[in-house]
């Protein structure tokens, strides 16, 4: 039983908004580009999330045929923290049922993301009796045992929400099977139920250019090593490491040090309200690295490809990763990615031969590393090539059919006598 309407449901953020904001990542990306794939196939979309500007229409049409953002007013008309929009979810609820009444809707299935989309995708199951397949994004107990002193713990609900949850999905995606692992160890998942499925990429727009063609275009410098970072400013992505580790590189080697230009994509370099960004930026100041290191806030999802291709190395040096879409993402743009060795880029990165593996915060040899792609531009071209040939592997095309496959399963085992998934 194939699905022809499916419900997509990101509350906390909506896909559409631009990339290196506080709450956009990965997710963002996913959610876009598997309804972008799932609408080329003639399936209807319809992704809800949460109003969160007031200039957001109550439908949007411009990701393409068949798929459209659907905005719903729950709470006040501003951003909030995930956290801060628990308390408005019955009425997101109630909002998305009467869309669904008013313009006699009927989804075969709901996919929702993060766990306060799964608490509504768990209220819908109720009321509708609709199937639903969950997928966590992160997890509120793997954030938890790498919180430091310096964090706020993170709120009991959420973690209590993620296990009922676990039972209440008809299915769980994980995007590695660290994740797969995680499900089990920590919240007692059923192995039945979860599916491992990665993420994709964009090959169409995420893929080669000329570097020296793009640099002019972006005014970058031709005669510098380009490093980049592309995420949230937040402490969990580890941004500080990696300006220790050029305050290193540049005691070590003076010379290397002298080619380094390191961009960061993310936040509102101007926000003094954001406390991340405000100690990144006093810590350059404080390390000398004012000359090599540029802020340059967010950028929309189009330019990304660009940033990517400009790049020597891509960066991501996160204390935790479910996945890691930007480093899929500059993989396929022929860009060789320096990452920390957790989550899913320790499955999607080879080290040595697609880019480098380093322990969480050791900033030795995360300078290390940049060393070798500072002084080899042979070399990290090599692994440039080598990381676009391997993205080629996570094309949506493949991965929207595995998901295809997993809910027609889900489906099927709603009719009587047919029991596909515990048969498999």
């Amino acid at each position: 039983m194939p699905v022809q309407h499916l419900a997509m449901i990101s509350v906390h953020t909506s896909p559409l908004a631009p990339m290196g904001g506080k709450k956009t990542g990965g997710m963002n990306v996913y959610i876009r580009e598997l309804a972008l794939e799932m609408g080329r196939r003639g399936i209807h979309v319809d992704i809800f999330t949460r109003r969160s500007y007031a200039d957001e229409p109550p439908i949007d049409h411009g990701l393409g045929p068949n798929v459209r953002v659907i905005y719903l007013t729950a709470g006040p008309v501003q951003m909030l923290p995930p956290e801060d929009q628990f308390q408005y979810l019955s009425e997101f609820t109630a909002k998305l049922i009467a869309f669904s009444t008013r313009h006699s809707i009927h989804y075969d299935l709901v996919y929702s993301h993060y766990w306060l989309s799964g608490w509504v995708a768990a209220k819908l199951k109720e009321a509708w009796g609709l199937p639903f397949v969950q997928m966590f994004h992160t997890l509120g107990q793997m954030k938890q045992r790498i919180l430091t002193h310096d964090h706020l713990p993170l709120p009991d609900r959420r973690i209590t929400t993620e296990t009922e949850l676990m039972g209440k999905a008809d299915a769980l995606i994980a995007a590695t099977h660290a994740e797969h692992t995680q499900l089990i160890w920590l919240y007692r998942a059923s192995r039945r139920k979860i599916e491992i499925v990665p993420p994709g990429v964009n090959l169409e727009r995420f893929h080669p250019f000329p570097r020296k063609i793009i640099r002019e275009q972006l005014r970058l410098p031709l005669d510098r090593r380009i490093l980049l970072f592309v995420g949230r400013i937040e402490p969990l992505k580890g941004v500080d490491t990696i300006l220790h580790a050029l305050a290193v590189l540049r005691d070590q080697q003076p010379q290397a040090m002298q080619k380094v230009c390191f961009l960061i994509i993310g936040g509102d370099p101007k926000d003094t309200s954001d406390p991340e960004m405000v100690k990144l930026r006093q810590l350059t100041t404080d390390l000398h690295l004012d000359m090599e290191v540029c802020f340059l806030g967010a950028k929309e999802q189009a330019l990304l490809p660009h940033y990517y291709a400009a790049a020597d190395a891509v960066l991501v040096p996160s204390d935790y990763e479910s996945f890691g879409m930007v480093a899929l993402e500059a993989m396929a743009c022929g860009t060789p990615v320096i990452a920390s060795e957790v989550g899913g880029l320790a499955y999607l990165i080879k080290d040595g031969e697609t880019g480098y593996l380093v322990p969480v915060r050791d900033v030795g040899a995360f300078a290390s590393r940049i060393g070798i792609i500072v002084n080899d531009p042979f070399k990290s071209e090599q692994m440039g090539r080598r990381a676009a040939e391997h993205a080629k592997t996570y094309a949506w095309s493949s991965i929207a059919e595995r998901l295809l496959t997993l809910f027609a399963d889900v489906l099927n085992e709603r009719r009587p006598g047919l029991n596909r998934r515990q048969n498999r």
